[in-house]
């Protein structure tokens, strides 16, 4: 089947060059048009409920907002130069359709009691609070025309908050990606040079790259239009697209100048480039897809729109290595070797690889058991793994929005205290009748006295000294409101909803935080109402309940389904086991230098960041990743080992020329992945630098300990019992794999 691919792309080749310049131009036409890309956020769990609850019923309150901190060095508060630059700073701000409403310490209409909670106690900062409508929350780029809007004059200001917050993280998360792209690119293309010593032949899987990439981002793009897709997909779209299309096209480019070397005309070079190569980057896409697919499983979050991008960008550099490049092949013939650079790309067997494979022959126990030592010492660190969901940490120390948070902190550190926000919902208004009322202030007495909160935010917590009865009575009665009164009703309470915050010192990462959390939950009833739990800590809590709910079963597809493609692959039921237990067992190494360095902060010094809880997501969609691509390796290794089985019958022999033949491509492709991914550790985003990190670290552990090591020296070890299968396996592999050679 596919030697008869490569022909049909032979005869037409001119045509498929046609259709790939075709494609390019309607994904440059849609990159032109754009996506609508939003926040990594996961839907359906308790504490992005409440969130949701607060954005549709108080949305000046809820998570659209920006905080603008002003300062000067020598006026305070008090001062009328003070209050006229601000007032000044924010004029135009407060005329934009886009901003729902402006509130600082200075305007008419804000009580003395607001006004200052909204200044600091050395009276030389005030803040402004920004609430902004929804379109201008969900579209962060009406971010910076915004800002621009805030004219500081002679003040000192910085704008935090969750709008700056995503806003600072989209425009890092895209200055990081361009840096990247950047930097691999020469990378990659220096690794090329030295594998073939030819700049045409280096060319070509650049090109390939290249092209998938910019499908895969325009097909996410598309998809944006009618599902929910996180700005982070564009991201993972780049990093694994374009290191798996350069591997499949440096697969196919090595095997074609193979089978040209060895005499055959260009035809048939093409058609056996396609029947060998282009078969295992089938597999090999197929592994990746599922994979990638495990990410399907995480329904209604930010990751399924990663496995979506993943998916397509990976399809598409499958789709380019077996259409566009054997047609550019055909095109080219012995011209693939053309610039050729002395001393380079030398095409042998013996040297360094064949002394390799001889000694793993020969000492197979000697290479595995200290291998696979280093590798669980490496994994150990994995087993202290702590989560946190990304705060305003995460962006580099220089962005505004990290900065202006500082400041918070500094001076008002009330709003920089960790809150425990649990929203109370009834049937009705909250304040309708007493009994509600009541229940209302016998949920804050509760929360109050959990170990570790320092007191409670509420309208109910203002008349705390008053009789129930009474309290209820002034708070359904409007007229008799407080200037606190006012302030809360307006901050707090929605159509159905009641805003209730617990204030504690332990940090939104801490356990004592989380025990909080728990204890507040244990009692779900207020009223006739119900109440949801929401904040940082809640949302750390429920991250990781649900990652844990759907990551076994996302594990168990991916690894199952994996085994079942090498089973039909190869026509071997020990060979996929031992592919899948070398993939867990590379996984375990890249896990624990994860933890190790990024948790435990270790180098810290050396890639600029601070150590802290990991993102949840970020084993998963390592494991996930690194799961597919490593059966890159493992597919273009074991296809290379089984072709010389089935010419010789000799298992040793098989296996030692398959890893003499295989293990420089497979050394070359870790080479440019390892290139690729490195790249994204000058990320500022910390995620993104320690996603590259940990899956450059993976995949050079996979490639040089494990796939030339420890699999060749295993399969020296099982024998002829590698390639056992019952003969309805050997049947099916013969008939789709193998049939026709």
């Amino acid at each position: 089947m596919f030697e008869r691919w490569g022909h049909f792309v032979y005869a037409r080749r001119r045509a498929m060059l046609l259709v790939s310049a075709l494609f390019l131009v309607a994904s440059l036409a849609v990159l032109a048009t754009g996506g609508r890309l939003g926040t990594a956020l996961i839907h359906g769990i308790e504490a992005q409920d409440a969130m949701d609850l607060i954005e549709r019923e108080i949305p000046h309150a809820g998570a659209s907002g920006m905080t603008a901190v002003f300062g000067h060095a020598e006026w305070t508060a008090d001062d009328p130069r003070f209050h006229d630059a601000v007032l000044a700073a924010l004029a135009r701000l407060r005329r934009d359709p886009l901003v729902l409403r402006v509130r600082s310490p200075f305007d008419d209409d804000v009580q003395s009691g607001e006004a200052s909670a909204m200044t600091s106690l050395d009276g030389h900062h005030v803040i402004a609070l920004i609430a902004l409508r929804p379109e201008a929350a969900v579209d962060t780029r009406h971010y910076p025309a915004l800002r621009r809007e805030i004219t500081p004059g002679p003040l000192d200001v910085a704008v935090t908050g969750v709008g700056s917050f995503r806003a600072d993280f989209d425009a890092t998360l895209e200055h990081d990606l361009q840096r990247a792209e950047i930097w691999s690119a020469p990378l990659t293309l220096m690794v090329l040079l030295a594998v073939f010593g030819s700049l045409m032949a280096a060319l070509l899987p650049a090109g390939v790259g290249v092209l998938a990439v910019l499908a895969g981002v325009a097909a996410v793009f598309l998809a944006s239009r009618h599902v929910a897709v996180a700005q982070y997909a564009v991201n993972v779209v780049s990093l694994v697209g374009l290191g798996v299309a350069i591997d499949y096209s440096l697969f196919m480019v090595s095997r074609f100048r193979e089978e040209l070397a060895a005499g055959k005309s260009i035809d048939d070079a093409v058609a056996r480039t396609v029947a060998t190569s282009g078969r295992a980057v089938v597999f090999s896409a197929l592994a990746v897809v599922i994979g990638l697919s495990g990410l399907f499983f995480f329904r209604g979050s930010y990751l399924s729109s990663l496995g979506l991008g993943g998916t397509l960008v990976v399809a598409f550099a499958a789709l380019y290595a077996l259409t566009f490049l054997p047609a550019l092949l055909a095109v080219l013939g012995p011209r693939v070797n053309k610039g050729r650079i002395p001393f380079l790309g030398a095409i042998h067997s013996g040297g360094f690889w064949h002394k390799l494979a001889r000694g793993v022959m020969r000492r197979p126990v000697m290479v595995l058991v200290p291998t696979l030592g280093m590798l669980l010492v490496i994994g150990r660190p994995f087993l202290d793994f702590r989560i946190a969901i990304p705060d305003m940490t995460i962006l580099p120390a220089h962005t505004e929005t990290r900065r202006g948070n500082a400041l918070l902190a500094e001076h008002f550190p009330e709003r920089a205290a960790t809150r425990i926000v649990v929203v109370a919902r009834f049937p009705g208004p909250p304040l309708q009748t007493p009994e509600r009322i009541q229940a209302m202030r016998a949920l804050s007495e509760r929360m109050a006295a959990v170990p570790g909160v320092d007191h409670v935010e509420s309208l109910v917590d203002l008349d705390m000294g008053s009789d129930p009865a009474t309290q209820a009575q002034l708070l359904m009665d409007p007229s008799q409101y407080t200037e606190g009164h006012q302030i809360l009703v307006r901050e707090t309470l929605g159509a159905h909803i009641a805003v209730l915050s617990a204030i504690t010192d332990a940090g939104g990462t801490s356990e004592a935080a989380r025990d909080i959390v728990r204890a507040i939950r244990r009692e779900r009833r207020v009223g006739d109402g119900d109440f949801v739990v929401s904040g940082q800590t809640a949302m750390d809590l429920d991250t990781a309940k649900y990652m844990r709910a759907h990551v076994v079963p996302a594990a168990i597809f991916v690894v199952l389904t994996t085994f079942l493609v090498l089973l039909v692959l190869l026509g071997s039921v020990a060979l996929p086991v031992k592919a899948v237990l070398m993939n867990l067992l590379s996984i375990t190494g890249s896990f624990g230098a994860l933890v190790w360095i990024f948790q435990d902060g270790h180098l810290q010094n050396v890639l600029h960041f601070t150590p802290a809880p990991l993102d949840p997501s970020l084993p998963i969609i390592m494991f996930c990743a690194t799961f597919g691509m490593s059966m890159d390796y493992e597919v273009l290794m074991l296809t290379r080992m089984q072709e010389e089985w089935v010419r010789t019958g000799d298992n040793t022999l098989a296996v030692a020329e398959g890893l003499e033949r295989s293990g420089r491509l497979v050394t070359s492709a870790a080479a440019i992945m390892v290139a690729v991914f490195s790249a994204f550790a000058m990320a500022d985003v910390i995620a993104l630098k320690a996603l590259g990190v940990s899956m450059a670290l993976a995949v050079a552990l996979d490639a040089t300990v494990v796939r030339v090591l420890v699999v060749p020296a295993t399969m020296r070890l099982l024998g002829d019992w590698n390639w056992w299968a019952p003969a309805f396996i050997r049947r099916v592999n013969q008939r789709v794999v193998r049939q026709g050679h």
